[in-house]
């Protein structure tokens, strides 16, 4: 079974599994998804601004919703 980046960074991002996601931020192949996991990351454990958390998780969820509508269904036949 193939599962896309995306659908893991919002399945991670979502249920806090954080090493997971840095994980995924180091071998996915898209900059954009790794730099926007890379800043949620780095303001959930070192910025003490709580709307600076809330902002780049935000962000990051949104670029997710956009790059999953761009990116064609992947199926598998067997």
């Amino acid at each position: 079974m193939i599962i896309p980046d995306y659908d893991k960074a919002l399945y991670f991002t979502l249920w806090g599994q954080w090493d997971d996601l840095l994980v995924l931020m180091v071998r996915t192949q898209d900059d954009i998804l790794s730099k926007k996991i890379e800043s949620f990351l780095h303001a959930f454990h070192y910025n003490s601004n709580e709307q600076k958390v809330i902002t780049t998780h935000e962000d990051l969820l949104h670029y997710i919703d956009h790059a999953m509508a761009h990116t064609p269904v992947v199926t598998m036949q067997v």
